[in-house]
């Protein structure tokens, strides 16, 4: 695998699979892509949306592991197989068909390849509420089964977007007695599910948000203060913002679900025939371990469709 410097893919180079995305779910279809002896094109653009997270949970023996550390590892795993190429690109666009697409990348380089597996995640949208973007990743999360542990039995907040979420509030008890749901007065909250959360020992925040306020060193929280100008003490808050697609996978029209993630079926691909995608942007369930078997999966997929239309290259490894 070329890796330094960067190589320029070659438009001469017909790829068998091009994988947009560097995360878990594309390192992990590089891998078996390139234990299949397939010429490969690995296109990362070097933006990891865990780049905040200190370490990754979750990931059997590399548990705890820094996310810098494991694509580390990664890299210099995937440099056993030569058929697989790594480039720091971003790819403009996409086009052509099954056995015959086209891949713009920025700067205008042009690459061909037969199949391709989307694994680019998604694009978090964060509310313009002061204190919010500093502190995500950092002492506000998304999952629990990723960072809850290492916060447990602190005061819990989740910033619930709808009376459908807030059974994820009861679900925080697990890790912490101490849990407040914040809505803001957003919507109405049903008798019965007050009852339920209070009975639970969920104390309910209808009051607006003002501010989130840091502790000392800035990448803690250490209260939320409230419209009034009242203070509810909370080192870590849980919640689930808004996200939306990349803009190259909105540019290729694939079929979403009703949540806005790419649908794929049971192979991982997905409503153009030869497109595959793996990992965060076809799933709420989003973690390493999750991500990273869907790309496996597709990967496995993927040559198993190119053994029944290309043939495997004995030794052009």
């Amino acid at each position: 695998m070329r890796m330094s410097p960067t190589p320029t893919p070659d438009w001469s180079t017909l790829y068998d699979v091009t994988i947009i995305g560097g995360g878990p779910a594309g390192l992990a279809a590089a891998l078996i892509l390139g234990r299949s002896r397939r010429r490969v094109l690995l296109l990362d653009a070097g933006a990891p949306r865990n780049s905040r997270a200190k370490a990754v949970h979750g990931l059997i023996t590399r548990d705890g592991t820094p996310p810098a550390e494991i694509r580390r590892l990664a890299h210099e795993q995937l440099a056993a197989y030569p058929s697989v190429d790594r480039v720091e690109h971003w790819v403009e666009r996409v086009t052509g068909e099954r056995d015959a697409f086209e891949l713009e990348l920025r700067g205008g380089t042009r690459v061909r390849s037969r199949r391709i597996v989307l694994a680019l995640g998604m694009v978090d949208v964060l509310p313009e509420l002061p204190g919010y973007e500093e502190l995500w990743g950092r002492a506000i999360f998304q999952c629990p089964y990723c960072h809850a542990w290492e916060q447990q039995d602190k005061p819990f907040g989740f910033l619930a977007p709808g009376p459908e979420a807030l059974d994820f509030a009861l679900f925080l008890k697990g890790w912490t007695s101490d849990v407040i749901a914040f809505t803001e007065g957003r919507f109405e909250l049903p008798a019965e599910k007050r009852e339920q959360l209070e009975a639970a020992g969920v104390r309910i925040e209808e009051r607006p948000i003002l501010r989130l306020i840091p502790a000392a060193g800035g990448d803690r929280l250490d209260a939320l203060e409230l419209a009034d100008g009242s203070r509810v003490s909370r080192e870590v808050l849980f919640a689930r913002p808004p996200q939306h697609q990349t803009a190259l996978v909105s540019s290729l029209g694939l079929a979403l679900d009703e949540n806005g993630y790419v649908q794929v079926d049971a192979r991982q691909t997905t409503s153009i025939p030869g497109i595959y995608a793996a990992g965060d942007l076809t799933t709420m369930m989003q973690n390493a371990t999750m991500a990273a078997a869907a790309g496996n999966l597709a990967a496995a997929m993927v040559n198993h469709d190119l053994a029944f239309s290309v043939p495997v290259l004995a030794g052009h490894a």
